[in-house]
């Protein structure tokens, strides 16, 4: 059984990154969305800070690639693929959630993920790191100075990479306060500030130095309605724990039916057996502090403008509850709980083949037109009539030219398209077509 669940494991592993390869191939795009020009374009002007909306890590680390040799869309998918390997790697060395991990990375939500030019493939093995350190405070293993130490480092890091992770240090030192008479209350307590006072910091020292106006132009009350948000929710959370199938239609259909309601009834059967098998202590501080983060992701939508709740944003806390559901499950069915991933990845590969488009195509098509124009190596400008509420085929347009030319940022100034470094959709489609797929 043992010698059998090894290769499983092993053709699992080869099969996920396979499969995140091909989920980026096979995109007309890349994986990449308008955050990704944003982080490709940061990471090309490093040092030179170009902007604040995002931390400096995952940037840094698209930068730090690029030394090697590749561009900074090749960068960000080596980044995505070696931190799904570091935490294959990092649950194997340390015996920690080694097979669930194997099977949630695995499915089709998971892969998405790890294919895209964002910064949720970094921060994931952050997160496990997270994980790990907190579960040897809870159990006694780290103690005092040292514990408040890495906990204070994991967290810090994790805030560099997003600024959502200041969801989990709230949530740590919340845990820390609520059971503050356990011994190591105090741990989570003590790294929580340490975590808070560097958020304020580099608050003042870094967001505005470099953007002054930038947290007095994001924050704006009742920017949407709770019938909004409610349902919002509701359908993120549905499509973040289905294991199948992530993303729903967006023009509605009897087909979403279906999608939310398996999403609903794992939640369930989650409850359920957190509930009837009984959460170990830090399985429990791994719920409450992932409870915390959606709860606060939810509300902080009132006067912070993010996009809607879905799998992508929920990723570093869902990760978590997903990892103890499989533990649950092992522990119910043992060795036929893998064929959850295998299930998920065919799934993912018939969404793949049925939305394919050709990315390398485009990219080639894409970089012949730019090096013509002699454009492939200035600061470029694209247009959009408003940037807020772009349309999907236009912007997709500019998330190409970003794959090749990372320099590009987006204007709505129709004055702007008088020049010759600033492109529009209409201006590239007159001399190049993009094999696009059909199911936007």
């Amino acid at each position: 059984m043992k010698f059998k669940e090894k290769y499983i494991q092993i053709s699992m592993v080869i099969i996920t990154v396979v499969m995140t390869i091909l989920r980026f191939l096979l995109n007309e795009k890349g994986r990449t969305n308008p955050d990704s020009i944003r982080y490709m374009r940061f990471a090309h002007n490093l040092p030179y800070i170009d902007n604040t909306t995002t931390p400096l890590g995952y940037p840094a680390s698209i930068k730090f690639f690029t030394f090697f040799g590749p561009d900074e869309f090749w960068s960000s998918k080596l980044v995505a693929v070696l931190s799904y390997l570091f935490i294959i790697f990092f649950a194997w060395k340390k015996k920690f959630f080694f097979k669930e991990s194997i099977v949630v990375s695995a499915l089709f939500s998971f892969v998405s993920i790890f294919s895209y030019t964002m910064s949720e493939p970094l921060i994931l093995p952050f997160v496990m790191v997270f994980l790990y350190i907190s579960m040897q405070i809870i159990n006694g293993k780290l103690e005092k100075g040292r514990a408040i130490f890495y906990l204070s480092l994991i967290l810090i890091a994790l805030y560099n990479i997003r600024y959502s992770s200041l969801f989990i240090i709230g949530g740590a030192g919340l845990y820390g306060i609520v059971f503050w008479k356990k011994k190591f209350s105090s741990v989570f307590i003590i790294s929580a500030i340490i975590g808070g006072i560097f958020v304020i910091l580099y608050k003042f020292l870094f967001i505005d130095y470099f953007n002054e106006n930038y947290v007095k132009g994001a924050l704006v009350i009742g920017l949407h309605p709770t019938s909004k948000l409610l349902v919002e929710l509701f359908q993120g959370l549905c499509t973040t724990f289905n294991p199948f199938i992530h993303i729903a239609n967006p023009g509605g259909g009897i087909i979403n039916y279906g999608i939310y309601g398996i999403g609903f009834l794992n939640i369930f059967l989650i409850i359920y057996l957190f509930v009837k098998y009984k959460l170990s202590e830090s399985e429990f501080f791994y719920v409450f502090v992932s409870t915390v983060s959606v709860i606060c992701s939810y509300f902080v939508q009132y006067f912070y403008s993010v996009n809607a709740i879905d799998y992508r944003l929920m990723a570093p806390f869902s990760l978590p509850i997903w990892l103890i559901y499989f533990r649950k499950l092992f522990h119910i069915f043992d060795i036929k709980v893998y064929a959850i991933g295998f299930l998920s990845i065919m799934s993912g590969i018939l969404f793949t083949w049925l939305s394919k488009g050709n990315y390398l195509e485009n990219r080639k098509e894409m970089k012949q037109f730019l090096q013509s124009e002699k454009l492939d190596k200035v600061p470029l400008l694209f247009y959009l009539e408003n940037i807020e509420e772009f349309e999907l085929e236009k912007i997709q347009v500019a998330e190409l030219i970003s794959t090749v030319n990372p320099n590009i940022a987006l204007t709505s100034k129709p004055k702007d398209t008088l020049r010759k470094t600033t492109l529009t959709r209409y201006k590239v489609l007159q001399k190049i077509k993009i094999d696009k797929n059909k199911y936007q």
